[in-house]
Parts: C-alpha cells; sequence; structure tokens
C-alpha cells in the first residue's frame, strides 16, 4: 500500500463562512457562466460524484447519499461545525492559502485552526497592483507604490501568484517591458480606471511578473481551465515557453497551476526547464473516478521531484477533502500497480509519493 501521511497543499483559497442552501452549494461545485441546464444539476459531474463519495463519512453518513440528505446534515451540524469536520478529515497538513479572492473566505489563520494544520499566505500579484492604483495618485507614486508593495509582501508570504492567463493570456512578451513603456501602460490604465478597476494591460502584467521574478519568492502562474468563460487556449503551458527559457537561471521558481486539460504540457515543461514545477490539483478534482488515468499521464514525462500536489480547492471544504482524496487514491492506484507489475520497487514508489505530496513543496516554498 503507497501511504501519503502527510499532505501540503501548495495552492488552494479559504472556505466560505456562510450557510449554503442547494443552489448556492451546487454553484460552488462547478465554476460555469450560470446554472446548470432545466432539470439537471451540477452534482452529476465527476466532481459532484466525489463529494457524495468522499464527503458524507466524515459527517456521519454512507457514502453516496443523496444531495438533499447530505446538504440537510450539513446545515444541522452547522456551516463552523461541518467545516471542521471536513477539513481535519482531509488529511491536509500543511495549506497555502491564496488570498486574492473576493468573498466571505477564511484566511491562512482560519484555515490552521479550523483544519488544525499549518497555513501559509500566498499574496495575488494582480490584486496588489490593483489596492495600490486606488490609494496612488500619480504614474510616480503608482510605480514607486508598487515595488514596495511586492517587496514588503514577499517578507511574509511563501509565494507570488498571478493570474495573468486569465486578464490576457499566457502569449505575453517574454523579455521585461522598458521604464518608458511602463510609463504610458500606467498612465493610461489609470486614467481610464475607475476605484476597483482589474488590471489586465499586458505591459503592466508583464511588468508585475518581472518584479516578482526579483523577489525570488516562487512565482505561480495559473494555466489551462480557471474562470467561467475564459479562453482556455489562451491557457496552454506551451505558451508561456519564452518566459521560463528568460527567467532560467535567475533564481525564482515557477510553478503552473492547474494545467488541465493541458496537464502533459505543464509536465512537459517541468521536464525541460529546472526551474519550472506542475501541480496536480485541478486536473484530478475535475476529472473525479478518472484521476487516476490523468495522473498516470502527468507522471509519463514529469521528472518525480516536479510534481506538487495541490487541491486547488476554493469556497467549500469538500472540495479540499476530494482533492485530498482523489489525489492519495489515484497516486496509490498508479503507483501500486507498477509495483505489483515489477516496474517500481515499493520503497521507490513510497519515496516518490511522499516527494509529491509534501516533499516537494517544502523544499520549493521553504514550509516546515
Amino acid at each position: 500500500m503507497i501511504e501519503t501521511p502527510s499532505l501540503v497543499d501548495q495552492y488552494c483559497h479559504g472556505v466560505l463562512r456562510t450557510e449554503l442552501g442547494l443552489g448556492t452549494f451546487e454553484a460552488q461545485l462547478a465554476r460555469t457562466e450560470g446554472p446548470p441546464a432545466p432539470g439537471t444539476t451540477f452534482f452529476d459531474t465527476q466532481t459532484g460524484f466525489a463529494v457524495r463519495r468522499w464527503c458524507p463519512p466524515l459527517l456521519g453518513l454512507e457514502p453516496h447519499c443523496t444531495p438533499a440528505r447530505y446538504l440537510a446534515r450539513r446545515r444541522e451540524l452547522g456551516v463552523l461545525e461541518s467545516g471542521r469536520r471536513l477539513l481535519r478529515g482531509s488529511g491536509i497538513t500543511t495549506y497555502l492559502v491564496d488570498t486574492g479572492l473576493p468573498g466571505d473566505l477564511t484566511g491562512p489563520g482560519e484555515m490552521a485552526s479550523t483544519g488544525a494544520a499549518r497555513a501559509h499566505e500566498i499574496v495575488r500579484l494582480e490584486l496588489l497592483a490593483e489596492q495600490v492604483a486606488d490609494t496612488s495618485g500619480t504614474v510616480e507614486s503608482f510605480l514607486a507604490n508598487l515595488a514596495e508593495s511586492v517587496h514588503g509582501a514577499a517578507a511574509n508570504a511563501v509565494a507570488f501568484t498571478s493570474v495573468a492567463s486569465v486578464r490576457h493570456g499566457l502569449a505575453l512578451a517574454p523579455e521585461p517591458p522598458g521604464p518608458g513603456e511602463v510609463r504610458g501602460a500606467a498612465g493610461r490604465w489609470l486614467a481610464g480606471r475607475r476605484v476597483g478597476g482589474t488590471l489586465s494591460d499586458p505591459v503592466l502584467l508583464r511588468h508585475l511578473l518581472w518584479i516578482a521574478v526579483a523577489s525570488g519568492l516562487p512565482l505561480q502562474l495559473h494555466a489551462g481551465l480557471g474562470e467561467p468563460g475564459l479562453r482556455i487556449d489562451r491557457t496552454d503551458p506551451v505558451l508561456f515557453t519564452d518566459f521560463a527559457r528568460a527567467t532560467a537561471g535567475l533564481g525564482t521558481d515557477l510553478v503552473l497551476l492547474h494545467g488541465y486539460p493541458y496537464h502533459r504540457h505543464a509536465a512537459h515543461l517541468a521536464g525541460a526547464f529546472p526551474h519550472v514545477y506542475a501541480d496536480l490539483g485541478a486536473a484530478l478534482v475535475r476529472t473525479g473516478a478518472r484521476a487516476a488515468a490523468v495522473l498516470a499521464e502527468i507522471l509519463e514525462l514529469a521528472p518525480f521531484g516536479k510534481l506538487l500536489f495541490s487541491s486547488g480547492a476554493q469556497g467549500l471544504p469538500e472540495l479540499h477533502v476530494i482533492g485530498a482524496r482523489l489525489f492519495r487514491e489515484a497516486l496509490a492506484r498508479v503507483l501500486g500497480n507498477w509495483v505489483s507489475e515489477g516496474a517500481w520497487s515499493l520503497a521507490d514508489a513510497q519515496r516518490v509519493a511522499a516527494l509529491i505530496a509534501a516533499g516537494n513543496a517544502r523544499r520549493v516554498y521553504a514550509v516546515e
């Protein structure tokens, strides 16, 4: 049996503090642009089936119980107690939490106390820039405050993350933009922006990425499936190849988040560049009962020291649970088959499992 007693969730978000009804709970199961088609439900997805398989026993119910029964039990326990049972039942021992999403979500401290785990913050670059813009009156003050804010955030965070792929796409010019180019882009953005406006200018996105690279902290870049309505052809990790080449040897690790359905491309880049790593999170949560097949495809190409477990979860503690359970099941099935076939020794399988589950993340992010 391949065991992973410790899991470092290298990318996730907090959980909602509010009670959820059937409709609002379902909306968290699938990132789409609207409700399910009439007469259908988001529980009838690989993610929905995984929730019904793994979460009910943590709340004292039988696996595969109906959604209505599960949500009734969840309300009976209350949002705090159900969240506590779910997070503590996930087996995750450390959470790295992206705090850049809006909404009533728990932060790293609450995740640690609720889940009886450690937790650290990941800072979202675009949100940081937007907050700086809200309080900067001129282009010069914005650019100076932005550099200072990124530097200050690096003192307490374990990583930066960027949603440049969501805002523009990964086909950004790889080189740092020049000072004049940055000032011109900042002037145009600030002049046409209202307070709270989002950053999507490609020049400023590149500027942000290079400031983050200079910090030396790991930099996570979203790729593959993501926000509703996203043109995923713009998020194929191969579009990021030139940036990976441009940042080689600078001392900053790059982590490709999510990746699916381009998970093989992410695995290839992790093998091609010493400072590039690939994340397993969304690929396994989205594919559910097929997670072992997807994991095997990632393991075809990526060096085993370059893969990182994550749940990629947000909103529902159930998503943290299934991220962890699907990963453990898929890893045990794939590596266990290779051991039974004689392709791997049990000792090697156990060592690689421990690397992917926690060891690689501890090394990359310098967390205990």
